[in-house]
């Protein structure tokens, strides 16, 4: 019904920036926060920023100053701007949509299959 699709991982030496993109398609009436989580090997997945409809934001204490994260409600596009990054916040980020389905009027959250971002010299 809906997909998400992440795109923008890579390798990026330490000090360096990348940008992920997320676009959500399928049975949409609306989406309400969207959302960027990781998961390092051997941890936990953990929330790293999100957004609300209204622009509203949160980051993890870890990513505060470093990452900003965006959305664009009429491509509904989230994205995250990640600078200065480390090899700490080398994982796999996987975005999140908190979604009302077009048709039913359920909501529902989605998952995207998640990116690879690696941070090392």
């Amino acid at each position: 019904q809906v997909q998400l699709v992440e795109s923008g991982g890579g390798l990026v030496q330490p000090g360096g920036s990348l940008r992920l993109s997320c676009a959500a398609s399928g049975w949409i009436f609306s989406i309400n926060a969207m959302g960027w989580y990781r998961q390092a090997p051997g941890k936990e997945r953990e929330l790293v920023a999100a957004i609300t409809s209204e622009g509203s934001t949160n980051y993890a204490d870890s990513v505060k100053g470093r990452f900003t994260i965006s959305r664009d409600n009429a491509k509904n596009t989230v994205y995250l701007q990640m600078n200065s990054l480390k090899p700490e916040d080398t994982a796999v980020y996987y975005c999140n949509a908190d979604v009302v389905v077009r048709g039913s009027l359920s909501r529902r959250d989605y998952w995207g299959k998640g990116t690879l971002v690696t941070v090392s010299s």
